[in-house]
């Protein structure tokens, strides 16, 4: 099996602190943030106890080309990807909120629905609709942002009452939000796929709001093969998708949902290999490219090396 980085500890020139979140590592530099895309995953808030193999170099390196695809709709915090599982960007003040955004009625939504639920979010859903069906236009649908355990859901109107985002701020998330989704979409849509749902983050520098984090990858989104979507909807059968809903309904075969008394199933080599290969699939579609994997020998080394050495040849050492 290929080696995995599920771990980092690196001291980069000028390094003020980390942070250590459920996929990513984060060097504070000062002015600059050193984001590093690990091999961790996490599902129901929890992150499993093995890593899979080029996940992180999947996810940073879709999300580079996504920041790029989108950066005439809202400026974001990317400066450059010294390595294949690196951003390197501005530090902005986060806002403590997810910018979730819908098309289809799937996953967690239509886990609610079924119980009943007819508001998300603040947000009136349709009655009668079917699983995998799409909304008559893409709903937000809000998360706090939680430091540890489940994000929780909230509307527009709780963000802005409890002063987590001012409205004049929140208007601005709300219009960049619809604005990346649509984009995403048609990117998704030139090579065969839906843009299903997504997550964005913000924050603010210099009195401007930014685009944060990553985008349109399969940790934070998900994706359906466009290629018989309809007649499957009709026949009330699974779709085809990319992204990490598959990860979920694997564990949640296993009996585990983060929820009191579970346990954590075994993660083989072969289940984490059969992830891997998962990930490569949506970064082939997403992208039109053949995957090409990085030198896996010494991935800390590798990484550290080649921020150190953009670090020194931009002089933007803090």
């Amino acid at each position: 099996m290929a080696k995995a980085l599920t771990k980092t500890d690196f001291n980069f020139e000028g390094q003020q602190g980390v942070y250590h979140g459920k996929v990513r590592d984060v060097y504070n530099l000062g002015d600059l943030l050193v984001m590093v895309a690990t091999d961790r995953i996490s599902a129901f808030d929890v992150v499993l106890p093995k890593g899979i193999p080029f996940k992180g170099q999947v996810l940073n390196q879709i999300a580079a080309r996504q920041l790029d695809a989108t950066a005439d709709i809202c400026p974001n915090w990317k400066l450059a990807t010294p390595d294949p599982m690196v951003t390197v960007g501005l530090r902005c003040e986060g806002f403590p909120v997810e910018m979730i955004i819908r098309s289809i009625l799937t996953g967690s939504a239509w886990r609610e629905y079924k119980k009943g639920v007819r508001t998300l979010c603040g947000v009136q859903l349709p009655e009668g609709m079917k699983e995998n069906e799409r909304f008559p236009e893409p709903i937000i649908t809000p998360t706090t942002k939680a430091a540890e355990g489940h994000d929780m859901n909230i509307s527009r109107e709780e963000i802005i009452a409890q002063g987590l985002v001012s409205e004049e701020d929140y208007k601005v998330m709300e219009d960049y939000t619809r604005k990346l989704f649509k984009r995403g979409q048609e990117i998704a849509e030139k090579q065969g796929l839906i843009l299903v749902d997504t997550k964005y983050e913000f924050g603010k520098r210099d009195g401007k709001v930014y685009l944060i984090d990553e985008i349109h990858t399969p940790d934070s989104s998900r994706y359906f093969y466009a290629d018989g979507y309809e007649e499957k909807l009709a026949k009330g059968e699974p779709q085809r998708q990319l992204s990490k809903e598959f990860v979920r309904q694997w564990l949640i075969e296993q009996g585990f949902m983060n929820e009191p008394g579970q346990t954590m199933p075994v993660i083989t080599d072969e289940y984490a290999e059969s992830v891997s290969e998962r990930y490569i699939e949506l970064y082939e579609h997403i992208t039109g490219e053949n995957f090409v994997p990085a030198t896996a020998e010494d991935i800390a080394g590798r990484i550290e090396q080649n921020v150190s050495q953009w670090l020194l040849c931009t002089n933007r050492r803090p």
